[in-house]
């Protein structure tokens, strides 16, 4: 029985993989930035009175921010900028139909490729199984 050798990839090929994906790392990366969908859900919620206890800090908190050179007019800003978490059930469903399309299609190439190698490393035995 012979040893089953996986196919050799040139390095040309290695090369343009790694592009590939370092290409797709960054426009995942960047395209939400660029479109603006990266902190879309972010507001300031402002309040009247801008003081240590409005902004909801302890005397142990405030003496901290003060000791970073802010005050509670700087930072309201940074403590009152929040996530405001919106389900937009379209993109959600799309979300998922789309990852479960990529994991069959997924585990179908893998099965195919599973039983390819299969095929080839005991076709032989196989054949002489099926004839006793």
């Amino acid at each position: 029985m012979s040893r089953y050798t996986p196919p050799e990839q040139s390095k040309a090929g290695q090369v343009f993989d790694i592009a590939v994906v370092v290409v797709a790392i960054f426009v995942a990366l960047w395209l939400p930035l660029k479109l603006g969908l990266a902190g879309a859900a972010k507001s300031i919620d402002a309040l009247d009175a801008k003081t240590w206890e409005a902004l909801g800090q302890n005397p142990t908190m405030a003496s901290i921010w003060e000791k970073l050179g802010y005050t509670p007019e700087t930072a309201h800003d940074i403590i009152q900028n929040r996530f405001h978490y919106v389900i937009d059930w379209p993109t959600l469903i799309i979300m998922a139909a789309v990852l479960i399309g990529y994991f069959v299609f997924l585990f179908r190439a893998s099965d195919r490729e599973y039983r390819d190698v299969i095929n080839e490393k005991f076709d032989d035995q196989v054949r002489v199984l099926r004839t006793i």
